[in-house]
């Protein structure tokens, strides 16, 4: 067996075989399971080790160990610490310890106009003390609780980068890194008027959705931005809300602003990952316009009509329903890794990812074992 040096090696060389539209040896892997699934597999109390990361250690060994993947697994953006000093509505942990996202409204649909002059003030000024407790107050209270968190977050990514690194030189991971950014609607859905008032929205403000997209990109493309744009790194953008538009909003509305966001960090030279969720069946020609090498993993749809229409100009990924690892046997969530293999993986420009990310672990159910066998089924099938 080759040493972690020479293993990550060939897997940075089969990243950037993909990523540049060359047929790597076989096709890569990646673990779906999270943060939280490793802390519940190891037998460890989830909320206890988001607050006290020095358990995370042996942790992350026994999810290596056990686990075949080709980039490192488990990551976490949310950890509790700085969004409790911060007293978060939008990011809140549940009493079984999983982060989790509210629907909540930063911005109220009478203040699209001064979003839309100035989208920075706007939020500094009236998003973040609607939606962070402690932005509320006296400015040396807020400068506080802002320098505290600052602190904390620093504090607990470095910790976490110490524990990645650690486990990159023991088993050899390709050398990825990532930034995360959200096309303009969606942010505007998610953290400011809420999925409900976008909605209602559409149909009463659409002029001022588009102005308000147009005046919030840069701030967007400035987030998706990796310090170092390379063969090796992507930006990852999950796309939430365009399913629940109609073609034509979805069209004026959505596919714009995203378009641009997508054409400007590709034209940096940094890769783009795009979570594709729910079904964009509908929207197929419109992604086929993105840039060439797009990496596009999908929740759900005809992953033959997706390898027809996409397979030959964009990286194709997703589609392995994590459903199935629950309630399948060994043998049926294997079967349906060699379906996915046999559609998706000749021409290349294919990467083994699931439907979504796995984040429960159920002690007493198949979820474990299907993951394990199916991940080492397609790194020991997976040739192109």
């Amino acid at each position: 067996m080759m040493d972690a040096v020479a293993m990550t090696n060939e897997r940075n060389q089969m990243f950037r075989d993909l990523f540049s539209g060359k047929t790597p040896k076989r096709v890569p892997v990646s673990n779906p399971a999270t943060q939280d699934f490793a802390i519940q597999y190891a037998g460890l109390d989830l909320a206890e080790c988001q607050w006290d990361l020095t358990r995370l250690e042996p942790v992350y060994d026994k999810f290596c160990q056990d686990f075949f993947t080709d980039t490192y697994p488990g990551g976490s953006i949310r950890i509790p610490s700085h969004y409790q000093i911060l007293g978060s509505t939008p990011i809140v942990m549940s009493s079984s310890g999983f982060m989790q996202h509210p629907e909540v409204v930063g911005l109220l649909a009478e203040e699209y106009d001064d979003f839309i002059a100035s989208p920075y003030d706007c939020i500094v000024e009236k998003v973040l003390p609607r939606l962070f407790t402690e932005f509320n107050g006296a400015p040396g209270k807020v400068a506080m609780a802002l320098a505290k968190a600052m602190r904390a977050q620093s504090d607990d990514l470095a910790y976490l980068g110490t524990i990645r690194a650690k486990m990159n030189a023991k088993y050899g991971y390709a050398g990825i890194v990532g930034a995360l950014t959200e096309a303009p609607f969606d942010f505007m859905a998610d953290f400011l008027r809420s999925f409900k008032g976008i909605s209602g929205d559409v149909r009463r403000y659409p002029d001022k959705i588009l102005a308000a997209c147009e005046a919030v990109l840069p701030l967007m493309i400035k987030k998706g931005t990796l310090p170092s744009p390379g063969m090796l790194g992507y930006t990852f953008i999950p796309l939430h809300m365009a399913p629940y538009l109609r073609d034509k909003d979805f069209a004026t509305l959505y596919w714009p602003t995203f378009k641009k966001l997508v054409e400007t960090l590709s034209g940096m030279g940094q890769n783009v990952q795009l979570f594709v969720e729910n079904d964009w069946m509908r929207y197929l020609d419109y992604l086929y316009e993105l840039p060439e090498n797009t990496i596009m993993r999908f929740e759900y749809g005809d992953a033959k009509l997706v390898k027809e229409k996409l397979g030959k100009k964009h990286i194709i990924s997703g589609f392995y329903p994590i459903t199935l690892l629950q309630t399948g046997t060994k043998q049926q969530c294997i079967d349906k890794a060699k379906e996915l293999l046999d559609i998706l993986a000749p021409g290349g420009k294919y990467w083994f990812q699931a439907d979504k990310s796995v984040i429960n672990f159920e002690s007493k159910g198949p979820v474990a074992e299907n993951m394990r066998a199916v991940l080492e089924y397609v790194y020991e099938n997976g040739t192109y």
